[in-house]
């Protein structure tokens, strides 16, 4: 099989090997496993999209990026650059393919041009310390609580005890979430990108988990939170980002970003006021650099 048709009929096998024997970045340097890792996710999303539009990699134009780009806007904070990264990404492939002979053109070389890079990145949004002692409070349990109001709260108490991803709430399974002994604690599984952990959870955390996992009661490898409809699919993106946005409504946060994002900083901001070094906090957070955390860090000289 030739490389063109290997790319058309096996994207995905094509895709693997440009990236773990040839692809590169803008200063020449071969990419890290990390990097390797995230952006076959992102190429993984794109053939998604391909695939629902009945194009291949030969055939998809300027109008297909444009609805791909409409999607991953729609779907992230603004201020982020996901959108950025995706453009650099899909200019890079489209010029390899043009190399190999898959193309003859380049449809993502205008995205590209358009693209503006931000001189600095955005400020991290969290909760100062009174307004998460506030979501903290909000997320304890009622015995008035329906199964709707029992779930959402168990969601957000997860995600700001452990400070776990969107992706890793997810797709955490009921027996990842330890609540009996001494310890109560969150088993967070190896993730694209993000390491293997074990976080234990504060005190706070805890009420809401047992409340659900009592009202919920599945198997030890059933999802913790499955999709309203579908016990073996997880709940999508728009369901948690409805749930943690009703959440910070009821404290009165207001900000440009209402994702899981905001609480995920707030973990990592809540550590590090308590004293612990960056390596611990990034550790906590599965991330191998320092870099979000060292951003969080320069913000708690606003505290006064």
């Amino acid at each position: 099989m030739t490389v063109p048709d290997l790319w058309v009929t096996q994207p995905h096998d094509a895709y693997r090997e440009w990236q773990n024997n040839e692809a590169a970045g803008a200063d020449r340097r071969r990419f890290s496993v990390r990097s390797i890792v995230q952006h076959t996710a992102m190429f993984e999303r794109f053939m998604r999209h391909l695939v629902q539009h009945r194009v291949t990699l030969a055939t998809f134009g300027a109008e297909h990026l444009e609805s791909f780009f409409g999607d991953v806007d729609n779907r992230c904070a603004p201020g982020t650059t996901t959108r950025l990264r995706y453009t650099k990404l899909l200019d890079r492939l489209c010029r390899h393919l043009v190399d190999v002979g898959v193309r003859s053109s380049n449809p993502a070389m205008a995205f590209a041009a358009a693209a503006v890079w931000p001189e600095d990145e955005p400020e991290p949004l969290f909760l100062n310390p009174v307004a998460d002692a506030a979501l903290q409070d909000h997320v304890q349990p009622d015995t008035a609580d329906d199964t709707r109001i029992a779930r959402n709260r168990a969601v957000v108490s997860l995600l700001l005890g452990a400070g776990v991803t969107a992706a890793e709430l997810r797709g955490a399974l009921t027996q990842n979430v330890i609540l009996d002994g001494v310890r109560p604690r969150v088993f967070v599984p190896k993730r694209a990108g993000r390491l293997e952990r074990i976080i234990a959870l504060p005190p706070f955390s805890t009420p809401a988990l047992r409340a659900w996992q009592q009202r919920h009661a599945p198997s030890g490898e059933a999802l913790l939170f499955p999709a309203p409809r579908d016990c073996d699919r997880p709940m999508n993106d728009v369901l948690l980002g409805a749930i943690v946005r009703e959440a910070l409504d009821a404290i009165g946060f207001v900000a440009p970003d209402m994702s899981p994002r905001v609480i995920r900083n707030t973990f990592a901001r809540r550590h590090l006021i308590a004293g612990r070094t960056n390596e611990e906090v990034s550790r906590a957070l599965g991330l191998a650099s320092q870099r979000t955390v060292i951003r969080l860090r320069a913000t708690l000289a606003r505290d006064g």
